[in-house]
């Protein structure tokens, strides 16, 4: 059920703060996220000859805004679709999960060169670089991680909100963060490291809110749904709405907003404060690549 504009308008300006506070969120989350996406494009054009790979990265960056402003005009449909928060939920605990165990096995990471072993054995790779020749491979590995990227921007902004026009800011800075933010964050995340593993935390919980959203969908008048989700689903379930003016608080949208916030801020405060956990210049190797 998709409220109408002027309803999404009157729940933002009834809920200011609590609007400001995913949006701030939204900015950290999709800003780290487009400099995780620009690290690993940048990575899969270093086989390419020097003069070939800023080509291949703008068509990369085009597509990257093809894709994400299809994901802004679909993002309504997605999240009137009850399946598609479990399933993303799922999809974000297994990235969280993929990271954390590729951590844990490697505790560094991953060389260039094992980042180009990886693509050349990928499916599509292989099957395309005889016919259209290595850039053209590249640049369709390129834009299927687009494709992908751009999904990953709607299922995180809509763990925060089921509010369409925050979605929308949300997506929206993704395409901004690729352009303007990323070098900022990448500096950023030099002098606090511990951000990357901060900002898989955080997607993490994302992945935990989306999925348990599966029992908001078969229970939507229990205890539990009406914390996460608010009282619209079970409203909409007995046939009734919201009464005209009527915005009650979503606390699973506080809860999570707040918890991401802390999970950012409270490991950076620490750091400046106590030098735990231990900052300093980083490595310069993922700068190079967003170059």
């Amino acid at each position: 059920m998709i409220e109408s504009f002027h309803e999404l308008i009157a729940q933002i300006a009834n809920k200011p703060l609590g609007a400001l506070s995913v949006v701030a969120n939204l900015i950290i989350i999709e800003s780290l996220l487009s400099v995780d996406n620009a690290a690993v494009l940048a990575t899969m054009v270093l086989d390419l000859p020097k003069d070939q790979r800023p080509k291949a990265l703008r068509y990369g960056l085009l597509g990257a805004y093809v894709f994400r402003g299809i994901a802004l005009l679909f993002a309504a449909l997605l999240i009137s679709i009850w399946w598609v928060k479990p399933l993303g939920g799922f999809y974000l605990l297994w990235l969280a999960g993929r990271y954390f165990f590729r951590k844990a096995q490697q505790r560094k990471l991953q060389t260039p060169d094992e980042e180009l072993r990886e693509k050349k054995q990928s499916w599509l790779y292989q099957k395309t670089l005889g016919v259209l020749g290595p850039f053209w491979a590249t640049v369709a590995m390129v834009e299927l991680m687009d494709i992908a990227f751009s999904i990953d921007n709607v299922i995180a902004a809509n763990a925060y909100s089921r509010n369409i026009i925050l979605i929308w800011v949300g997506v929206f800075i993704g395409i901004l963060a690729m352009r303007f933010v990323a070098q900022s964050f990448v500096k950023l995340m030099e002098r606090y490291p511990f951000l990357e593993a901060c900002a898989y935390c955080v997607i993490a919980l994302l992945g935990i809110k989306l999925t348990l959203a599966g029992i908001s969908h078969f229970q939507p008048c229990s205890r539990f749904a009406l914390f996460m989700e608010g009282p619209i689903d079970c409203l909409a379930s007995q046939g009734k709405s919201l009464p005209t003016g009527e915005h009650p608080q979503v606390w699973g949208d506080v809860l999570t907003s707040g918890l991401s916030l802390a999970i950012f801020f409270i490991p950076v405060l620490s750091s400046i404060l106590f030098n735990w956990p231990h900052h300093g210049k980083g490595s310069r190797d993922q700068e190079e690549r967003l170059r």
